[in-house]
C-alpha cells in the first residue's frame, strides 16, 4: 500500500497534503466523532463516546499515513482497522454502525484534502486529487473490506466461546451439579434461563449424523415466548425448556411440529438445580417409543415403566400373552391388535368391532383364542392389567427374526 501508485505529481501531492491533515487530525477526530454519534446512537447507549474518539484518531492517522505514503516501516498498515473490527464485535457495536462510521471517515478524509489544497495552496493539488479519487476510494473500500473480516472473525470466535461455555454449563447441569446454588445462578445467566421456576427437559435421539431429531426448536418456543436452550451430546439433542405456566403437555403441542425423530419429553422439575432428575426423566420417556414422535412421560408412565425395567420385559411378555407369541406372524398380529382394541373399548367387543372394522361375532371370536392361548380373561381386573402390559411390551420389542 505503499509506493508509486500514480505519476509523481499525484503521489507529491497526497505526501503535502496529508502532512498538512495529520497536524490537524486531533480537529478532524473531534468532528468524524461527533458526525458518528449524530448518526449512531449506539456508541452512546454502550458508554463508548472516550473510546469511540480515540479510535477515530486512530484510524484517521492511519489512513492518512496510507494515502500519503508514510506509513512507519514495519507497520501493518490495516492494525487499527483489524483492531477496531475485533473490538467492536465485543462490545457489541452492529456492523452496520461500524461501516458508516468508516464510510464518515472516508469522506471526512476527502473533504479536508480537498479543502487543504484549496486553502493552504490556492487550489494547486485539486487536479491531482481528482486523478488520485479512484485510489483513494479503493483504499477506503479495502479498509472496510478488512474490518468486516476482522469483525466476523471475532463475532465467530466468541459464539465459539459462548457455545464451549453453554455446553460446559449443560453438562455439569445434566451431570448433578444443580446442586451448588452458586453453579445454579451463573448457569441462569450462561443459558438465559430462570433459575427457578418449573422446568422440563427435552431428549431427542439422533439416529443419524447430520439428522437433527428436531427442526429449529428453540425457535419454534421463542415464538410462543418460551425461553429454552438446545444442545448435542453423545448422540442425543438435549434441550431445557423454561415452562413459564405451561404443562409438559402443552409444550409437547408446541414441540410436535419440530418432531422428525424420537423424542421425549420429562415431567415438570422445580429450576435448574433439578435439571440432571428431568434429563434422566426425558431419556426414559424417549426409550418408549420405536419410531419418530413425540413421547410425554406423564402420557406414557406404563410404557416408561417398562422401558426403565429391561430385564422384566421378557418375563412380562412371557406370563401375559404366554402362547400367542408363538402364533405365526399374521395370527400374532390379527390377535395383538385385537386384544389392544378390547383392552383401548374397556373389553367392549361391539366397540373393538367398531374400530377393527369387523363384526362383533368376529372380535368374540378371537377373544376367546386370545384366552384360550395367554390362560388369561379381560374379565378379571388383574389379568386385563397384566395383558395391558404385555401388549406395551410386545408394541415396544423388536420384531422376533426367523418368524415370517
Amino acid at each position: 500500500m505503499r509506493g508509486a501508485r500514480h505519476d509523481p505529481v499525484v503521489d507529491d501531492a497526497l505526501r503535502v497534503l496529508g502532512a498538512v491533515l495529520l497536524d490537524e487530525i486531533d480537529l478532524l477526530a473531534d468532528r468524524l466523532t461527533l458526525q458518528i454519534l449524530q448518526h449512531e446512537s449506539c456508541y452512546g447507549e454502550l458508554g463508548l463516546i472516550d473510546e469511540l474518539r480515540d479510535a477515530s484518531l486512530r484510524n484517521l492517522r492511519r489512513g492518512v499515513q496510507v494515502l500519503a505514503g508514510t506509513v512507519p516501516d514495519g507497520v501493518d498498515p490495516v492494525d487499527s482497522t483489524r483492531e477496531t473490527g475485533r473490538t467492536r464485535a465485543r462490545q457489541g457495536v452492529p456492523l452496520e454502525a461500524v461501516l458508516h462510521g468508516y464510510r464518515l471517515g472516508g469522506r471526512l478524509i476527502w473533504e479536508a484534502l480537498l479543502t487543504a489544497s484549496r486553502q493552504r495552496f490556492d487550489g494547486a493539488y485539486d487536479v491531482a486529487l481528482l486523478d488520485a479519487a479512484g485510489y483513494i476510494w479503493r483504499t477506503n473500500d479495502g479498509s472496510s473490506a478488512v474490518l468486516v473480516d476482522a469483525y466476523r472473525q471475532e463475532e465467530s470466535r466468541m459464539r465459539g466461546h459462548d457455545l464451549s461455555r453453554r455446553r460446559a454449563v449443560l453438562d455439569g447441569l445434566l451431570g448433578g451439579r444443580g446442586r451448588d446454588p452458586g453453579f445454579v445462578r451463573d448457569a441462569a445467566v450462561v443459558l438465559g434461563l430462570p433459575d427457578t421456576g418449573p422446568l422440563l427437559c427435552a431428549v431427542g435421539c439422533v439416529e443419524t449424523a447430520g439428522h437433527d431429531p428436531l427442526h429449529d426448536p428453540q425457535e419454534t418456543l421463542a415464538a410462543q415466548g418460551i425461553d429454552s436452550v438446545w444442545a448435542l451430546r453423545q448422540g442425543e439433542m438435549v434441550g431445557l425448556v423454561a415452562a413459564r405456566g405451561r404443562s409438559a403437555g402443552e409444550i409437547g403441542v408446541l414441540l410436535e411440529p419440530s418432531v422428525v425423530g424420537r423424542v421425549g419429553l420429562s415431567g415438570l422439575v422445580e429450576g435448574l438445580g433439578m435439571a440432571d432428575a428431568g434429563y434422566r426423566m426425558a431419556q426414559t420417556a424417549v426409550r418408549t417409543l420405536a419410531t419418530a414422535g413425540l413421547a410425554v412421560l406423564d402420557d406414557r408412565l406404563p410404557e416408561a415403566l417398562l422401558a426403565d425395567s429391561p430385564e422384566l420385559l421378557p418375563r412380562v411378555l412371557d406370563s401375559a400373552l404366554g402362547g400367542l407369541l408363538g402364533l405365526p406372524a399374521a395370527d400374532r398380529k390379527v390377535l395383538l391388535d385385537t386384544l389392544d382394541a378390547l383392552l383401548t373399548s374397556g373389553g367392549s367387543p361391539t366397540h373393538a368391532a367398531q374400530t377393527l372394522f369387523c363384526h362383533r361375532n368376529t372380535v368374540i371370536y378371537r377373544l376367546r383364542r386370545i384366552e384360550a392361548v395367554t390362560g388369561r380373561r379381560i374379565a378379571d381386573p388383574r389379568d386385563r392389567l397384566l395383558l395391558s402390559l404385555g401388549v406395551m411390551a410386545a408394541r415396544a420389542r423388536p420384531p422376533a427374526s426367523g418368524r415370517a
